[in-house]
């Protein structure tokens, strides 16, 4: 498949209409592909666009709850050196603190929001700030529970911590890399993403403070690159960006959530099952957004959204892999064939089924049709009594 570049979105896709600072303007529509298929988007996406800004920063007894103090720390940077959304996006990702990152992020969605400032254009760092610590090595290398130094509960947790803290610089560079093709997919987009980076720096704090409780910090075990380098391939591709983050990392979690919660449960750590489960229930918003711009993007350019996904997968080389939890999937509304060839597979089968009860209904129909009218000619030609 000829790769779907922002260079050939330039010539092939018309600029979205935008509204600043107010999420009235954005409309749910089914989305139809050239073959036919309609992706419909997370019924919930218009609330969270329309919701205010949260400030439940802090997991409390009962659950988030207002920061109490907020101090910013680690960052040699400061806000008021960004005048709009791209420059506070490229201050997040040029700081390596992971709490001051959290923090940044949180306060450059803030700025935007409540100062209407521009989205403009800047340029993201080549990778984005990280501290010394943790250690990062491959996949492989990352050691097992009981060889980890932490609890089964920790190690968890501070595997999650290191999944949000990069999922803050995925949104952010998203948001930053593309910033120049404003008008090509209007600023919705960016407002969407820089949104999903501001509840990623919640999860991260709230992964964090809970690490601390439990008496560990993020960096005490090491950790992967593995979601960076998947940043990376797509550089230069924005429907591989969606393809490959939001609709394939990002939906991994809806799939882990729900297990990883169990074990947490399973290990008597309520608390910390409390903050996952509140983690993987918010997610779905940000698998939803993946969903409806990688839609949006191949309507433009008047590409089926399901070969065009499988397409991208394939092309970048990555693995899609079970068990799959289809209910927040579905919720989420990533359509089941896109990733599950059993699925895929079953509806391919149910459709022959379906055509072949068809044709021999019709061949019954025919048959009883003629016989019917054998039936009446005999009757014609049969000589009186």
């Amino acid at each position: 498949m000829q790769r779907v570049k922002v260079e050939v979105m330039l010539v092939s896709l018309s600029p979205l209409c935008c509204c600043h600072g107010s999420a009235s303007h954005f409309k749910l529509r089914r989305f139809s592909s050239p073959s036919g298929l309609k992706v419909s988007p997370w019924r919930g996406l218009d609330a969270w666009r329309g919701s205010p800004l949260n400030e439940n920063r802090k997991w409390g007894d009962h659950g988030p709850e207002p920061q109490s103090q907020f101090q910013l720390r680690g960052s040699p940077f400061t806000l008021g050196q960004a005048s709009s959304l791209a420059e506070l996006g490229s201050i997040v990702l040029s700081t390596s603190d992971p709490l001051a990152k959290a923090q940044l992020s949180h306060m450059a969605y803030s700025m935007w929001r409540r100062h209407n400032l521009p989205l403009g254009i800047s340029k993201p760092p080549s990778r984005p700030a990280r501290p010394p610590i943790p250690q990062l090595v491959s996949p492989k290398e990352i050691p097992a529970p009981k060889d980890s130094g932490l609890p089964l509960n920790a190690y968890m947790l501070h595997n999650l911590a290191h999944v949000e803290l990069n999922a803050i610089d995925l949104a952010w560079d998203t948001v930053v890399r593309f910033s120049s093709y404003s008008e090509i997919l209007g600023e919705e987009f960016f407002g969407d993403f820089a949104h999903v980076a501001d509840d990623e720096s919640r999860h991260f704090s709230w992964c964090a403070q809970r690490l601390a409780e439990l008496g560990f910090k993020y960096g005490d075990m090491p950790a992967h690159n593995l979601l960076w380098r998947e940043c990376e391939k797509s550089s230069d591709n924005v429907a591989a960006r969606l393809a490959v983050i939001p609709l394939v990392q990002e939906a991994r979690g809806l799939d882990a959530g729900p297990r990883l919660v169990k074990k947490l449960v399973g290990f008597g750590d309520n608390r910390t099952s409390k903050i996952v489960a509140r983690i993987a229930d918010e997610e779905v918003a940000h698998v939803a957004v993946g969903v409806y711009w990688f839609a949006s993007v191949c309507q433009k350019m008047n590409c089926a959204p399901d070969s065009t996904f499988k397409d991208l997968i394939k092309e970048y080389n990555v693995e899609l892999k079970g068990p799959f939890n289809y209910s927040a999937r579905d919720e989420a509304g990533i359509p089941r064939d896109w990733y599950d060839d059993a699925s895929s597979t079953s509806n391919h089968d149910k459709k022959d089924k379906d055509d072949n009860k068809k044709q021999l209904s019709e061949v019954y129909e025919r048959l009883a049709s003629i016989i019917a009218m054998e039936k009446e000619n005999s009757s014609l030609k049969k000589p009186p009594e």
